[in-house]
């Protein structure tokens, strides 16, 4: 079982090989965590209605990856007609509000992420409200047990399932864990009406949203969001900073003192994940600084209040203390290399990456420059930034589309049509 205290915001990581699962896989790691007060606040207030699915209704629409995944523009998935899922012991039954699309999803659909559990639904930046509870219901909360109830919003994510019995997991690191299982790829996910998910793995949502945001700027906080804090944290720029430092407004003062200077920190790609983590690095005081292609992406960029946006083969207008690739583009690494200060860490936050050029030792990483990667992230990483989104407020640009509109988004995504994160809402469908 893990045991997490309020440490350094810090964490190591590696690859993992996820198995296969189906909807109704029983998840019976419980993490016992201590985390700040504000993640109470982030969690509480439930209302007080508690919606149920429509007698006499046994079927959802969905949608599912082909038997022969291919480009998106092929219609590479399905939209069907199946029976709403049951939870099993210690899962949840969630009525689907909003689903964020991730370019993770397109990966999924498209087969460069071959999907472990054939004729899956992808999704899984997920807000909803619980319909139904299996047995054994509860989740872990700063080291209590709460119970889950139904008519309560709640939100869905990456991770659904590690062993919590490997080295990974007990010493906090259950991103890395060989057994881990992920929404939208070895299960179900969110672009469907309904969904099931373990309980340890939902994060109550009340307080957020009662907070100001919108179910479908809540949904983009669920992936885009969390991944880009764990990516963030990465870098190494919040070594040694707690999040009560954040809690109690100091994390500007210790992370200057920590760095020795305000940090200036790069950011290549600029679309759902890259606008949140932007926004989560100045409110750090950081110095941001954007290389992306698309002048809308650069003028959001400026609006939302970074130092600069130029192209993302550019250098940057000063030396960067740390970088964030979050296009899946190989052949930026070089240049972003460059780009640091001695010392610099280079994050990437992607699942999926091109080809990476040849690098030159002397050019790219002599001067102790780091390269790292992300896994996944923590529960942990997801209860500290939605409590941080809780009282920190995001702009979130957001993009509605309808649920049966899926395949849109997805083309939409690739093309780069807009700026921010696309998001399905299924109260909302058009057919």
């Amino acid at each position: 079982m893990t045991s997490e205290t309020t440490s350094p915001m810090t964490g190591d990581n590696a690859n993992g090989t996820p198995n296969t699962t189906n909807e109704n896989t029983e998840n019976t790691n419980t993490n016992t965590t201590s985390t700040p007060s504000a993640i109470e606040a982030a969690t509480s207030n439930a209302p007080a209605s508690a919606p149920m699915i429509t007698p006499g209704v046994t079927t959802m629409h969905a949608w599912q990856v082909r038997e022969n995944p291919g480009p998106i523009e092929d219609d590479p998935l399905e939209w069907i007609e199946k029976p709403i899922p049951k939870p099993g012991p210690g899962q949840a039954l969630i009525r689907v509000l909003a689903c964020g699309v991730c370019r993770t999803d397109l990966h999924v659909s498209e087969g460069d992420l071959p999907a472990h559990l054939p004729h899956v639904t992808p999704g899984h930046e997920v807000v909803g409200e619980i319909v139904a509870l299996g047995a054994d219901q509860g989740v872990d909360i700063h080291g209590q047990r709460v119970e889950l109830r139904v008519g309560e919003r709640v939100g869905v994510a990456w991770l659904r399932h590690t062993c919590g019995e490997c080295d990974y997991c007990v010493s906090g690191k259950e991103n890395l864990c060989r057994h881990s299982l992920y929404n939208g790829w070895d299960a179900n996910g969110g672009y469907a009406e309904y969904m099931v998910a373990p309980d340890d793995y939902i994060y109550p949502l009340d307080g957020l949203l009662n907070s100001g945001y919108s179910l479908e700027t809540a949904a983009p906080l669920m992936c885009a969001g969390i991944i880009g804090y764990r990516a963030l944290k990465r870098t190494g720029l919040l070594d040694g900073v707690t999040f009560a430092d954040i809690e109690a407004g100091r994390a500007r003062e210790r992370i200057a003192e920590i760095v020795g200077h305000r940090p200036a920190l790069g950011l290549y790609g600029f679309g759902g994940s890259a606008h949140i983590t932007a926004q989560v690095a100045l409110a750090l005081g950081m110095r941001v600084h954007v290389l992306t292609r698309g002048r809308d992406a650069q003028r959001l960029a400026l609006n939302l209040g970074c130092a600069s946006a130029n192209d993302a083969y550019d250098q940057p207008d000063e030396p960067l203390d740390a970088a964030i690739i979050f296009a899946p583009v190989g052949a930026i690494v070089p240049p972003a290399l460059e780009a640091l200060r001695s010392g610099g860490v280079l994050s990437l936050a992607g699942i999926h990456m091109s080809d990476v050029p040849p690098l030159n030792y002397e050019q790219h990483l002599f001067h102790e420059k780091e390269i790292r990667s992300v896994e996944s992230n923590t529960r942990r990483d997801g209860r500290e930034f939605l409590a941080f989104a809780a009282t920190h407020p995001i702009k979130i640009d957001a993009h509605p589309y309808p649920l049966d509109q899926a395949q849109s988004a997805l083309k939409d995504l690739k093309a780069g049509a807009f700026t921010g994160a696309a998001v399905l809402m299924p109260g909302n469908t058009e057919q």
